[in-house]
């Protein structure tokens, strides 16, 4: 009689974007996985886990752990359900939000507020307490103040003129507006730098608008100032930019502690699959958002 194969204990951290999906797979040995490719959505992702499994010579057995952030998720409600289709992959499954697992990467577990401003834009923070909160994050068409999209949009509306007129109609015909509106914000700061009063003014009002985020949820949260802030999304990735909403923080009545990222929000999330039920281990283990 063969002896029974000695199970192996790995945990899987999943980070599905809308474009790209990260996945990273760690074991008690301190091997390690990964892939990245294009993201097949919720929909798709237990067809793709179970294809890197066998990639990868895991049975189910072998998968404790496996954690997904993914966006369009936020409920309790929400959560449960997706973690339900992919229980039959790994023992224990915790399905959290793109924005939580950003977070996570940027400040661990400490208290502080993740400003994230790309495409979109929104705050999520965290009191000493463990206890969540968000401000903004409802899309193109409800908000996403001072996002790349809005900086574009608002370019476009200032500028707008009879001869610019055909152009428009490209951009709003296009498969992706949003996106392509998105990313006219890179050129808008470059003329802000170039001395365009438009640009300028423009600019000033997305880095008040973020900047309004981040005192909402100080404020809502109790954060002791100054507070403790981190950023994600290409926008922020602007030093100039960035340092424009701090400074508009301050107006505002809110100082802030700059923190750089610490780790890639995969990272984050394949580190909280691993530690995923632990004593101690995991502070969005008891994420419960409403």
């Amino acid at each position: 009689m063969r002896p029974r194969r000695r199970r192996r204990q790995w945990a899987i951290g999943v980070d599905l974007g809308g474009t790209w999906v990260r996945v990273i797979a760690l074991d008690a040995r301190d091997r390690r996985r990964a892939f990245k490719g294009p993201s097949p959505g919720l929909g798709g992702l237990p067809a793709l886990l179970r294809r890197l499994c066998r990639r990868w010579t895991l049975e189910r057995d072998d998968v404790r752990r496996l954690v997904v952030a993914s966006k369009g998720v936020w409920t309790a409600a929400e959560r449960r359900r997706q973690a339900r289709r992919l229980r039959a992959l790994a023992h224990r499954v915790l399905v959290i939000s793109d924005a939580e697992a950003a977070h996570l990467g940027a400040l661990g577990a400490r208290a502080g507020v993740l400003l994230l401003a790309g495409t979109g834009s929104m705050a999520l923070g965290r009191d000493a307490r463990g206890r969540w909160a968000r401000a903004g994050g409802w899309g193109p068409l409800l908000g996403d103040e001072g996002s790349a999209f809005w900086i574009g949009r608002e370019w476009l509306r200032a500028t707008l003129s009879a001869t610019s007129f055909a152009r428009a109609r490209r951009i709003l015909g296009s498969p992706d507006p949003v996106a392509r509106i998105a990313a006219l914000a890179p050129g808008v700061l470059r003329r802000a730098r170039g001395g365009s009063r438009e640009a300028h003014r423009i600019v000033a009002r997305s880095q008040e608008a973020l900047a309004d985020l981040l005192v909402r949820l100080s404020r809502e949260l109790h954060l002791q100032s100054p507070v403790p802030v981190s950023w994600a999304g290409g926008l922020l990735g602007n030093p100039r930019f960035r340092a424009g909403v701090w400074r508009a923080a301050r107006r505002a009545g809110i100082r802030v502690k700059p923190q750089p990222p610490r780790e890639s929000p995969s990272t984050a999330v394949a580190h909280l699959a691993e530690n995923l039920g632990r004593a101690g281990g995991g502070a969005t283990d008891r994420y419960s958002p409403r």
